[in-house]
């Protein structure tokens, strides 16, 4: 029988403290703290977080409920509810924020590459964003609507690992397109967008620095025809044209030649058109890169449905992006533990067992591989298996 540790503290003894630290120092989140420190709220945070927890008093229960459990899971100073509060509510985001870059780029490193369906040696991205809806009254801050709050969840999708190379969390009126400015595209890689990412001077930023993009044309595009290639059109294709933009602002944001691809897809029975600025790959290729976006998709799907990210334990702008960004933490890191351990089960699945299991005393590969897991992958087989790298 295994005697070793907890199964909340073997998973947590995975987050690399030292970069940790690295991040409080930053933003000095320790200064005149005496008892409860930054690490202390993480684990709260993130202990409610794999438990599902519907507030920070649920949270502040059940760990007080095995008070003779805290030290071995982590904790080092007393927990109380109106502290935990007052540390989501004043302690800086960026902490966390900038701690979940660091899972990220170790995530990119291990996570598996090798399950990309389409034939093609680029970096795709997809880039979109996903609106979570907030009470007026209880999130002023939050400007979108006369009559409620929002906040954009901005995401940049690394489409082989399923792990966001970029978040960034706004107010519901920032478009979607000022995200471009804050991106540094990568040389050689491919973005793929949908059509409100349609800004011309934005976009030839991206082909000055060597990026590729792909992304559905407005209708009202005014263009000039160069040439045009020839296609197979019992693969959907409906023409390959390179177009020269003629726009009076347009042809000046971007005055290099771009290329025109439309494409019938006879499931949906709807028609698209693709612009891009590579000329290189096959036109069929550049329209299956824009079906593989729908992982995006899939992705913001799944994170609402398993992560606690659409009610919220505070109102201040600064707890509820401290709560995205630690969830975003147990994601990554949950994804980078099921890789390590080589586990042939979902995200969804790990995530489940390892939430009604953290005060358990047994090894997590040994929880995760001594029942039969095709018994419980069968119960939740019409669970999103996004993450089935």
């Amino acid at each position: 029988m295994y005697s070793g540790k907890l199964v909340f503290s073997q998973f947590i003894s995975h987050f690399p403290k030292y970069e940790f630290k690295k991040c409080v120092d930053r933003y000095r989140g320790n200064y005149r703290v005496r008892t409860f420190s930054c690490w202390d709220q993480f684990l709260c945070m993130a202990f409610a977080q794999l438990t599902s927890r519907p507030s920070l008093r649920s949270t502040v229960n059940i760990l007080h409920a095995r008070k003779n459990r805290l030290y071995h899971m982590g904790f080092r100073g007393p927990i109380s509810l109106s502290t935990l509060a007052d540390a989501n509510e004043n302690r800086d985001w960026r902490i966390y924020a900038d701690y979940a870059q660091v899972l990220i780029n170790i995530a990119k490193n291990i996570c598996r590459r090798d399950k990309f369906e389409l034939r093609i040696s680029e970096t795709v991205y997809a880039l979109d964003s996903s609106t979570i809806d907030l009470c007026l009254n209880l999130f002023p801050w939050a400007k979108f609507r006369k009559t409620k709050s929002a906040i954009k969840l901005h995401t940049l999708l690394n489409i082989r690992t399923h792990i966001p190379d970029f978040m960034e969390i706004t107010d519901g009126k920032y478009h979607d397109v000022n995200i471009l400015d804050v991106l540094i595209p990568e040389a050689g890689s491919f973005y793929v967008m949908d059509r409100a990412y349609n800004d011309f001077s934005r976009l030839y930023q991206f082909h000055i620095l060597g990026a590729f993009f792909v992304l559905r044309a407005k209708r009202n595009m005014n263009f000039r025809r160069i040439y045009s290639h020839q296609v197979d059109k019992s693969t959907g294709l409906k023409w390959d044209q390179t177009i020269k933009l003629t726009g009076s602002k347009t042809a000046h944001y971007y005055p290099e030649h771009l290329r025109r691809i439309g494409y019938y897809d006879s499931t949906n029975e709807r028609h698209f058109t693709f612009i891009t600025n590579n000329f290189a790959h096959e036109a069929l290729l550049i329209t299956q890169l824009f079906k593989s976006r729908w992982q995006i998709e899939l992705f913001f799907k799944w994170i609402k449905q398993h992560l606690r990210i659409k009610t919220f334990f505070g109102t201040s702008e600064n707890a509820v992006k401290t709560q995205i960004w630690i969830a975003v933490c147990v994601y990554i890191l949950a994804a980078i533990l099921k890789e390590r351990m080589k586990l042939d089960i979902s995200l969804y699945t790990f995530l489940d067992i390892l939430s009604v299991s953290t005060f358990d005393e047994v090894d997590i590969l040994q929880l995760v591989t001594k029942n039969q897991i095709s018994a419980i992958e069968g119960v939740s087989r019409n669970q999103l298996n996004l993450f089935d790298f």
